[in-house]
Order: structure tokens, then sequence, then C-alpha cells
């Protein structure tokens, strides 16, 4: 099944379609994915810490959420 092209394309997907309008090798894909992944990585890394900033947040609240039961399960 083909997959379904929004539109219109945002900023970033028509960058990309200009700047790689000739075929990758299966490396150079690959390798293209790491830099993509690291990229949104740093940034949630990024995001987590202001959050972490802005709540004053220490070790003692991460162990409370990590050990705080988040979701209920429910019977069916």
């Amino acid at each position: 099944m083909p997959i379904a092209i929004k539109q219109p394309l945002t900023n970033v997907q028509l960058e990309l379609l200009k700047t790689f309008s000739h075929q990758l090798t299966d490396n150079d894909l690959l390798e293209l994915r790491k830099i993509l992944a690291a990229f949104f990585a740093q940034r949630l890394i990024e995001q987590a810490n202001q959050v972490w900033d802005e709540q004053h947040w220490n070790d003692e609240k991460v162990d409370e959420i990590l050990n705080t039961k988040m979701r209920k399960i429910t019977k069916q």
C-alpha cells in the first residue's frame, strides 16, 4: 500500500527533498538516519534538562517518580 503524503509539506520536508534529490547508497542512508536520530535525541535531552531546571528536580524526585505507579490496570 503506498504511503499517503499530506499536503502541504513542511519546510523541513521540502528542504530534505531538495537536498536529497539523488539516490543515496544504503550506507549513506543509514548514516543519515543516525545523524537525524542523534539530532532529535539531543533536542529531547535539552527539553528534559529544561524541565529538570524549571521544576527544581533532584535525584529524590526521580526516585519518587520511578517508584510511583503511573497507570491503572483495569479488569475486563
